[in-house]
């Protein structure tokens, strides 16, 4: 329930929105996906920026969801739908709790009965009980891209001493996050960070601002590990796993970020001249620092936003995925990140797209179970790829057209 206009924290919120507009500043979650360009950066949700005002379409935006038929969708037939099934389950825990839980109830129900080995009886599920919405950009283009993200796998220890010398943050006790739609309904699911310097409020430490202040952090060190690079590409990814000298395992997840817009260090390598755009993958960029060593850190404090984590709970199978933001683990090849303005949490999505840097067809199934800070727009989305060097090598690669079509129950209106 959105606060009283005359309580502190609204008070403070409004303050908060109104310095940071005057800047012209969009704050948003972390770029949980590299190297793909950031949209982080623009201004078109600051009401109060003319300079960034969108042009005026002659036109009005097309709708977001166009209803489709089944035939409409390349490849139905051929996915193995039970290999996504155990990921739908997951959604159902969720979805029948929402507000619109009653239209998914029957479904969901339904689901428990059948045989999650059966492709053939889950396809006539899915045909039976859902519609399918092809999803469309406001031109009108039914087209967007597909990138992929992963958990890696990082070595760390819980004392400081070498080779473990880099830390992992948690929040910091002086970061502020305000929810906007507290103050302005129209800015809902929208955040911004600071801190406060006195009694006025400042945007928070940049990334090069929290490294310097390392020893200002001390109570707030989750893990050390040993590699600055590895640890760079956790931000970027938004959960991992360390692995402890003594054989122990650690699960850590996105927790918080610091309000700074995420700017692609491909990119920037790329402007430098120091490597071709082709070259720009994460296995590239990784390759690029281990040459040189003495330029990392000026390359990583290029990219002012960074993100803070918490220690997950030990429970769970061991091939389980990290929780996304639906709040359920991921499923390898079987989640996607979505934009949840456009896509509900927990949908259905089947997914037409390309294999990575290949023409070679990926169709299938997918479930939308998370967000990302560069997941914008329409017809956008993460695919998970799982845990490890192999995930991690797909996800780096992927940068792919495709089309996505939601999957709903009769009675939930498309926006």
């Amino acid at each position: 329930m959105p606060k009283s206009k005359s309580s502190p924290r609204s008070l403070l919120a409004a303050v908060f929105l109104a310095s940071l507009l005057a800047a012209c500043s969009t704050v948003k979650e972390p770029a949980r996906e590299f190297p793909k360009e950031s949209v982080a950066g623009s201004c078109a949700p600051c009401p109060a920026c003319a300079q960034c005002a969108a042009p005026v379409s002659a036109l009005p935006p097309a709708k977001p969801m166009q209803l489709a038929r089944w035939s409409d969708l390349p490849g139905w037939g051929d996915d193995e739908v039970s290999a996504a099934w155990p990921a739908f389950l997951q959604s159902c825990r969720v979805l029948v709790g929402k507000p619109q839980g009653p239209l998914w109830r029957p479904a969901c129900d339904e689901a428990k009965g059948l045989d999650g080995r059966d492709t053939a009886a889950l396809r006539r599920f899915f045909e039976l009980r859902f519609e399918p919405y092809l999803l469309t950009n406001p031109d009108g283009s039914t087209s967007g891209l597909i990138t992929g993200y992963y958990e890696p796998l990082l070595r760390g220890s819980r004392a400081r001493g070498k080779p473990y010398l880099q830390p992992v943050l948690g929040v910091p006790s002086d970061l502020l996050t305000i929810e906007l739609g507290e103050v302005l309904p129209e800015l809902k699911n929208m955040r911004l960070r600071g801190r406060l310097q006195g009694n006025k409020v400042v945007p928070y430490y940049s990334r090069a601002e929290i490294v310097g202040r390392e020893k200002s952090y001390a109570d707030r060190v989750l893990l050390w590990v040993d590699d600055a690079v590895e640890l760079f590409f956790l931000q970027v990814q938004g959960s991992g796993r360390v692995s402890l000298p003594d054989g122990g395992m650690v699960r850590i997840g996105y927790a918080d970020q610091n309000g700074h817009p995420y700017q692609s260090i491909g990119r920037v390598l790329v402007e430098r001249g120091e490597m071709k755009l082709e070259q720009a993958s994460m296995q590239g960029i990784q390759a690029w620092a281990r040459a040189n060593p003495s330029k990392l850190n000026e390359l990583l404090d290029s990219n002012p936003s960074y993100v803070f984590f918490r220690e997950l709970p030990a429970k769970g199978a061991p091939g389980d995925g990290p929780p996304g933001a639906l709040g359920v683990p991921l499923v390898a090849e079987r989640s996607i990140a979505v934009d949840a303005r456009h896509v509900p949490l927990g949908a259905p999505v089947f997914l037409s797209t390309t294999q990575p840097n290949s023409a070679a067809p990926l169709r299938r199934l997918m479930l939308a179970q998370d967000t990302g800070g560069a997941i914008r727009g329409v017809v956008r989305a993460d695919f998970f790829w799982g845990f490890g060097a192999e995930a991690g090598a797909q996800a780096g690669r992927m940068k792919q057209p495709g089309q996505m079509w939601v999957l709903l129950p009769p009675g939930i209106a498309p926006k």
